[in-house]
This record gives structure tokens, C-alpha cells and sequence, in this order.
């Protein structure tokens, strides 16, 4: 098992920054996902590390050697590295068993043994190693492509985004999948995505990109829940954000008192909770309650088991007729006109006016 590590790495393209002054360590064993818009770096990061790519700037080191920086490149073809493409890119005229074995020198002792093994490994039939790609099915041919990078035994594996052209259902199943191998064969890996559910998902470490600059890295709760700034909160998932008064370890908003997450802060913030937090009720159970808000449902969006009700605040707590969604199961979903009462469950994460992570004062 192998420690990635980025140092200062930069990558232009002209005056074009593609990554600038990355900083990130992959844990022995680990697996990270890093995520990002469209055009944000991700796949020319994975480049840099497969050493498809040379850094203008930076170091790039695994398990203590350095792979990139100062005068030092070492090319991909000796780095050990297994990465596996958005497309599978198997070989056409290759049987799935060649495929597989294409960096396993032909007349090696145990090759078809290896061979045999990794198509277990993936949890592919044995039979299907005489079968050529075009009768293999999207998940069949990413199976396959990871068990080509598995078969010199990595000391690191790189995913670009190789669950993008699969369908959602399949999608999910083979990202456990893929998990699951890496992890029984002890690989570190990096997954590079635009998929939040993905990222989220995937690893022990989620590291958040933009315009080739790292936002933010850690455990995926901890991104999710305390976000740098509205942005990230945003690309991670639906966000609520209001204006508030942070005091006491309460932030005072249109949905009421809201326990705050850091108790040291005070003063007037943004903060942020996500829509699982808030739980709707028709008004009538607490008709005279002190705690939450109430509002009145204006609309609503059927969702099969989930229903999204719009619900325009009422004042006093709400001071611009603000409407926010909640979901509720669909058979609980209230019609229009519906007056309905809202608590909050949790801590608020509170960002400053200039939209950064408050920090105690």
C-alpha cells in the first residue's frame, strides 16, 4: 500500500492555470474522490499523477520517491500505476482474456493463472474470457478494464469518472463493486468525478476542486455537513441558506431558533442546513408552538417515494416572504394552501458575509 503525495503541483497551459498550488495526501490504502465541475481540473490532475502530464511546478511523490519535481520525471510506464479510463478503452480486437493479460509478458509461468484470478477478482465468469468487447455490456467492460490495471498490482489506482456513461441503477452497484476490490486487494486509490452521490460515497477522503484549486479536503461528513463556503455547500447537495443571528449558540432565522454548530461565534452570518433537517407537519398538531416556523404550502413536485412541497414562510420569523423546499414522503405531501409547520433538527453550519466558514471570534 502506498502515500500519494501533491506539494505545490502546477500545470499551465499558457497563461492558462488547467491546476494551481495543489496540495493533497492520499493515505496508504486509502481511497479519495475528488469532485468538481466540468473544466475544473480533475482530469489533468489524474494525468499528473499517471505522468501522462508533466507539472510546471510542484512535487509529486509516492511512498517517498519522487515521481515529479525539480529535475526528477519519472515516465508512466515505470510508476506502477493502474488507471482506468471514463470509457473502458478495451481493446477491440483483443478477446477479454488478452485484454486482460495485454501487460503480462506472453509465455510467463502462471500467466493464465493470473489471468483466471483477476477475472474473479471482478466478479466475471470465467467463460466470458474467450468473449470479445462488443459482446460485453457497459458494467461488464468496466470490470474488465479494472482487472487489465489490477494485473501488475498497482501501488496506486486512478478512476476517471468510469461510472459516467453507466446507467444510474448500474452505476451504484459497480461503484460498490469496484470498492469492494480495491479494498480487498489492499490498492490506494482516486476516484475523479462530477458526481456528487459518487464522491460523496466512494472513499475516506473527498477533496473538492475549482478553476484547479483545491477548495477543500477531508472526510466526506465533514464537507458535507461544514463546507468551506456557499459554493461547495451548493455542488454537494442541496443547500438552505439563510441570513442569521448567531448568539449563545443559537442562530436566530426565518425558520426560528436553529442550534448553532460552533458556539463561540456571535454576531450576524449566513447559515446553512440541508433540507433533510427540516420536518413538516400540517399546523393543527402545533397549533400555538413556540419552536420552528409555520408557512403556508404554495406548490408542490411529485417524486415517486419523495415529494418536494415549496413553502412561503410566514411572518414574523420570515421579513421577505421567503419560499424554501422541504421533502416529505409523498403519501404525507400536503396540496396547496395547506398551512403546515416546519422544525429544524441538528446544528447550523454558519458562514461570514464574504461567504467563508465562520471561524471563532
Amino acid at each position: 500500500m502506498s502515500t500519494l503525495e501533491l506539494k505545490s503541483v502546477s500545470r499551465f497551459f499558457g497563461a492558462y492555470a488547467a491546476i494551481e498550488n495543489f496540495n493533497l495526501t492520499v493515505a496508504s490504502g486509502g481511497r479519495t474522490a475528488i469532485v468538481g465541475p466540468s473544466g475544473s481540473g480533475k482530469t489533468t490532475l489524474l494525468r499528473l499523477i499517471a505522468g501522462f502530464e508533466v507539472p510546471d511546478l510542484g512535487t509529486i511523490t509516492l511512498d517517498g520517491v519522487t515521481l515529479a519535481g525539480d529535475s526528477t520525471f519519472v515516465p508512466a510506464h515505470r510508476r506502477v500505476i493502474g488507471y482506468v479510463p471514463q470509457d473502458g478503452a478495451l481493446f477491440p480486437h483483443l478477446s477479454v482474456a488478452e485484454n486482460i493479460g495485454f501487460g503480462l509478458p506472453r509465455g510467463t509461468e502462471n500467466r493464465d493463472r493470473r489471468i483466471q484470478e483477476l477475472l474473479e477478482m471482478v466478479s466475471l465468469n470465467a467463460s466470458m474470457a474467450s468473449r470479445w468487447p462488443h459482446e460485453l455490456s457497459g458494467g461488464q467492460q468496466q470490470r474488465v478494464a479494472l482487472a487489465r490495471a489490477l494485473a501488475q498490482s498497482p501501488k496506486l489506482m486512478l478512476l476517471d469518472e468510469p461510472f459516467s456513461a453507466l446507467d444510474s441503477g448500474l452505476r451504484v452497484s459497480m461503484r460498490k463493486a469496484v470498492s469492494k476490490v480495491l479494498s480487498d486487494a489492499g490498492v490506494t486509490a482516486i476516484l475523479v468525478t462530477h458526481d456528487q452521490e459518487e464522491a460523496l460515497s466512494f472513499g475516506d477522503q473527498l477533496a473538492v476542486i475549482r478553476q484547479g484549486r483545491l477548495v477543500q479536503a477531508g472526510a466526506p461528513k465533514d464537507l458535507y455537513l461544514r463546507p468551506a463556503d456557499e459554493e461547495t455547500a451548493a455542488f454537494l447537495g442541496d443547500a438552505l441558506v439563510f441570513r442569521a443571528h448567531v448568539s449563545n449558540g443559537w442562530a436566530r432565522c426565518a425558520l426560528g431558533n436553529v442550534i448553532a454548530g460552533n458556539a463561540a461565534l456571535n454576531g450576524h452570518a449566513k447559515i446553512l442546513l440541508r433540507p433533510e433537517q427540516l420536518h413538516l407537519s400540517r399546523s393543527t398538531l402545533f397549533p400555538n408552538s413556540a419552536d420552528g416556523c409555520y408557512g403556508v404550502v404554495v406548490g408542490s413536485d411529485f417524486g415517486g417515494d419523495k415529494c418536494t412541497v415549496m413553502v412561503q414562510l410566514q411572518a414574523p420569523l420570515s421579513e421577505d416572504e421567503l419560499t424554501i423546499p422541504v421533502r416529505v414522503p409523498a403519501m404525507d405531501c400536503p396540496g396547496p394552501g395547506t398551512r403546515v409547520h416546519i422544525l429544524v433538527s441538528g446544528t447550523a453550519h454558519s458562514f461570514t458575509a464574504d461567504r467563508r466558514a465562520l471561524s471563532p471570534s
